[in-house]
């Protein structure tokens, strides 16, 4: 027993000289091992007297292994203090995982003397060790800061765009611009196929798990404002700073009022891109990393991941806003339906990744932001057919060809086409009954305000005859380009047919007015016989009387219609053919009854100039477009 109690005192001596030698022992740890060896000593002199007493000695015993277990409880506290300091000292950076150790040593060592307070001195160790971990803790989470900054930089534009589908690449076609060709459906036949959409490396993946571990050490020592500040400020600088590379800039409905429309055009084409980055790429990036990091804590990670994202959000989806919200305009309708497209494709996503609480109001924001689009894109839908029922273009196309308005609408609904079905679900946004019912009357208001302005211009010719040519191009003109299009399955056939007849009415009507008087010199009504006029009852001077007014006519209709034009050739030669088959039977006939009375009498070239070769040559000079220049050539 002595011997064991010589021991005792010797660890404890070697204790105390070690743990003085330490930058943190106190005087209150000394005191509390000599508390113990004073102790040891009482008992040794308490035995003494009773040795001979058996039950004395098996008390004494018994006292003596608490003691030796209390003092090695203690004595293996101070060593896992003396080693948990040397750890901390050195700090976190060249052994993370043996500095986080420590930390959780130091936690228990706390905690042990909190359960042990009866331990002379207790407090002022439990303060030393407080302090410590205290300290410890600050050079984590500046710890945890400079890892974040190290590697939260911004993504490069290149890199972003290496991670989007080939098909929606800058240089694939961009989207939101398309080419008169209506490459649109093109481009969607091409893409049929499910884009995949790879995610950019926002951290390195071996850095996301000491975020993790250093995220709930910080949340154990209720450090999460800190951690929530440090993290929020330099994950939400990086987002943002990506974005600005990219190319995303602050607009307002101001500045989208007052940007010429090609320089507008060319932005909107490019929002359209960003935000099928951000969302696809960058958010759901964004979002990935904030899973891993704060595991397990998720009401924290939600909260962080909305104030990350909400600044970068509010930019991109106030430019939609901007141009939703700035005055509206026929060319603005297909950008107006290109970021209808984009928001409706993005939507599904965009409530996925901001579906917590805690992102509500920017889930909100997108799904309003679309309905606003819908709402303008109606309106502009809306006003395209006034301002074709209203145009006032005063400047006539003084050929009779097609007008520059027609061209302008059937391209307008072409494009209108490329967008069936998203014009549709824009229908439904409002009314669900029979959307494609809603397109197709829609479509037939425009088709007639159309009509309804060409009737009016059509005035401003002096020539009736020309009035009817340029309603004749017109129509046919806008009847072959639905029958080439898609608005043919919404008018329908009848619409087609009704119209067909309406070009051929026209035409009929400038033959009439064009040819009568014409025809009317050919035409002679049989009267009875008569001298040296065989059964016409004419005259030899009234049949040069006719041939030269036949003359003069078919030469002034020459000269002036020549210059018309039927710009489409199969309705050209269409009419030509009708022209003939009735001018040149006429003309033939009179020649027949009538071309010996000239013949045979003085100068005849006089009065027939013209064979029927030379008639049938001219009549395919007409509807040309030449100049006088060009005829008299």
């Amino acid at each position: 027993m002595a011997r064991t109690m010589e021991n005792l005192r010797e660890r404890a001596a070697f204790m105390r000289e070690s743990l003085n030698r330490s930058q943190t022992i106190t005087d209150s740890m000394v005191s509390i091992l000599g508390s113990f060896d004073h102790r040891l000593s009482a008992l040794e002199t308490a035995m003494r007297p009773t040795q001979l007493r058996t039950h004395a000695i098996r008390r004494a015993h018994e006292n003596i292994d608490k003691t030796m277990k209390a003092a090695e409880a203690i004595l293996d506290q101070f060593d896992l203090a003396r080693k948990a300091e040397a750890k901390i000292l050195r700090g976190p950076h060249e052994d993370l995982e043996s500095y986080l150790e420590a930390i959780s040593q130091l936690r228990s060592i706390v905690k042990f003397f909190n359960s042990n307070k009866n331990f002379k001195s207790s407090g002022g160790i439990l303060n030393q060790a407080n302090n410590l971990l205290a300290k410890a803790l600050l050079k984590l989470q500046d710890e945890f800061k400079q890892i974040l900054i190290n590697y939260s930089k911004p993504i490069e534009t290149d890199v972003l765009y290496e991670c989007l589908p080939a098909s929606v690449r800058p240089g694939s076609g961009s989207p939101g611009k398309q080419s008169e060709s209506g490459n649109k459906s093109e481009q969607i036949d091409k893409s049929s196929e499910v884009p995949v959409y790879k995610l950019p490396t926002l951290m390195p993946p071996r850095v996301i798990p000491l975020l993790h571990d250093l995220t709930h050490q910080m949340i154990q020592a209720n450090h999460q404002q800190q951690l929530f500040n440090i993290y929020r400020d330099t994950r939400a600088a990086a987002l943002e700073q990506t974005l600005r590379k990219l190319g995303v800039e602050k607009m307002t409905k101001d500045d989208a009022q007052k940007m010429q429309w090609e320089l507008l055009e060319a932005k909107i084409g490019n929002w359209i891109q960003y935000m099928r980055i951000a969302v696809k790429l960058l958010f759901n990036g964004e979002l990935k990393v904030c899973e891993q990091v704060f595991e397990g804590v998720e009401s924290l990670r939600d909260v962080i991941f909305a104030e990350i994202t909400y600044e970068s959000v509010s930019l991109l989806l106030s430019f939609g806003e901007s141009v939703a919200k700035s005055k509206r305009s026929p060319e603005k309708l297909f950008v107006l339906l290109d970021m209808y497209e984009i928001m409706r494709e993005l939507n599904p996503e965009i409530n996925t990744i901001f579906g917590s609480k805690a992102c509500v109001e920017m889930r909100e924001a997108a799904n309003n932001l679309t309905k606003r689009l819908a709402q303008t894109a109606q309106e502009t839908f809306g006003d395209f057919e006034e301002a074709v029922d209203k145009d006032a273009t005063k400047t006539a196309v003084m050929d009779g060809t097609v007008h520059p308005l027609t061209s302008y609408v059937i391209n307008y609904v072409k494009f209108l086409f490329d967008y069936q079905s998203t014009l549709i679900q824009l229908f439904q946004e409002f009314d669900s009954n029979d959307p494609e019912a809603q397109l197709a009357a829609l479509t037939t208001r425009i088709m007639t305000a159309l009509q309804s302005n060409l009737d009016g211009k059509s005035r401003q010719y002096k020539d009736p005859a020309l009035t009817q040519l340029f309603l004749m191009n017109n129509i046919h003109y806008i009847v072959r380009s639905v029958r080439r299009s898609e608005a043919k399955d919404l008018l329908g056939d009848d619409w087609v047919q009704i119209h067909r007849r309406i070009v051929q009415q026209h035409a009929n009507q400038y033959k009439r007015i064009s040819w009568a008087k014409i025809l009317q010199c050919l035409t002679v009504q049989p009267t009875g016989g008569g001298p040296g006029g065989g059964d016409s009852g004419l005259s030899r001077a009234a049949v040069k009387e006719r041939f030269k007014i036949f003359n003069m006519n078919f030469e002034e209709l020459h000269q002036r219609q020549s210059q018309w034009t039927v710009p489409d050739s199969e309705l050209r030669e269409s009419l030509r053919l009708a022209v003939a088959e009735v001018v040149l039977p006429a003309y033939r006939s009179f020649f027949k009854r009538f071309g010996p009375m000239i013949e045979n009498g003085k100068n005849p070239q006089k009065y027939i100039k013209y064979s029927f070769e030379d008639l049938e040559h001219m009549l395919n000079e007409f509807f040309e477009g030449k100049t006088w220049g060009e005829q008299k050539r």
